[in-house]
């Protein structure tokens, strides 16, 4: 008993030595602050680390956009937050529902956490299977992490927080219910999930390619000066867009054509990926990940069932 009193505790401290997600904030506009999370998959290593999470400075409190992947994270974003200001946290707003992005919000339990009417919901269907996943790919990391659902929704409008107006807008194209927040105040336009920069977009619940394609229109309308993708390296110019649309305009593309040669799904999933895609991290993994999601759909739209009038 007492030796394996010794290796638990040796455990616990061995963890607690490498389990810290070192988030160290960056200034990236007048009250404004990012937290990077790396371009790679999930990985035990990384404990989940692959968001970009951030926070306003305003002159009332500290807004947090988005919780990340576990409640260390939660945790370790909040003594983040405490080293650029002594200011308290007022509210939080979730960009989506997927599990890096909402699944430190237990260490933000005591503020108001908002997001879409749609975020919620399918957190609430969905939250305890990510969890799950999560607990199975990074481990440790996860230690006390359980689903905390939002405790207020927003919709599309103009939230103003502290001498910042946040223009929120409800679009759909990478879950169906995706939340971007444009600050009016300083052109940053944080954009959640429905840009990827540099890494390769994941489709799990989209309702289509066409959808986001559209979304992304909209979104290089606006009058930003900064993109904050969900994932990947900050942006000053119109690049996240440009390589957002080519993208999925190649995917969309690739998947028709596929459907109309009659292509089986191990067919496709051996696609060719254009060579002007090199520099964008896990290309393949995301296209084998988004033939599972959708390439069914696309057979189902080129190709009619034989029992079907």
């Amino acid at each position: 008993m007492r030796c394996l009193l010794i290796f638990l505790c040796s455990s616990i401290l061995s963890f607690s030595a490498w389990a810290d997600y070192q988030l160290t904030p960056k200034k990236i506009a007048e009250n404004t602050w990012l937290l990077e999370g790396s371009t790679e998959n999930f990985n035990f290593e990384n404990g989940g680390n692959i968001v970009n999470a951030a926070f306003i400075v305003t002159d009332t409190g500290v807004v947090v956009i988005d919780t990340g992947p576990s409640l260390a994270y939660g945790k370790a974003l909040r003594a983040a937050i405490a080293t650029v200001t002594d200011k308290p946290v007022i509210q939080v707003l979730l960009t989506h529902h997927h599990p890096d992005h909402v699944l430190g919000n237990q260490a933000f339990a005591d503020v108001p956490i908002a997001a879409l009417a749609g975020s919620k919901q399918l957190l609430q269907e969905q939250g305890n299977h990510m969890a799950e996943n999560m607990y199975r790919v990074v481990g440790d990391w996860m230690r006390g992490t359980e689903v905390l659902l939002p405790s207020q929704l927003v919709e599309a409008g103009v939230l103003t927080i502290g001498g910042h107006p946040l223009q929120l807008l409800s679009l759909t194209g990478h879950t169906g219910a995706d939340l971007v927040i444009l600050d009016q105040r300083t052109g940053v336009l944080f954009a959640g999930d429905l840009v990827f920069y540099q890494r390769a977009l994941a489709t799990p619940n989209t309702p289509g390619l066409a959808a986001w394609l559209a979304d992304i229109d909209t979104l290089e309308k606006l009058p930003w000066t900064l993109i904050v993708p969900g994932h990947g390296p900050l942006a000053s110019d119109a690049q996240p867009f440009v390589q957002m649309r080519d993208y999925l305009t190649w995917l969309d593309s690739a998947l028709r054509e596929a459907a109309q040669t009659g292509m089986d799904m191990n067919q496709v999933l051996r696609l060719p990926i254009p060579e002007r895609f090199a520099q964008v991290s896990l290309t393949r993994y995301e296209l084998i990940r988004t033939v599972s999601h959708l390439y069914p759909l696309y057979e189902k739209q080129q190709w009619q069932r034989l029992d079907q009038d």
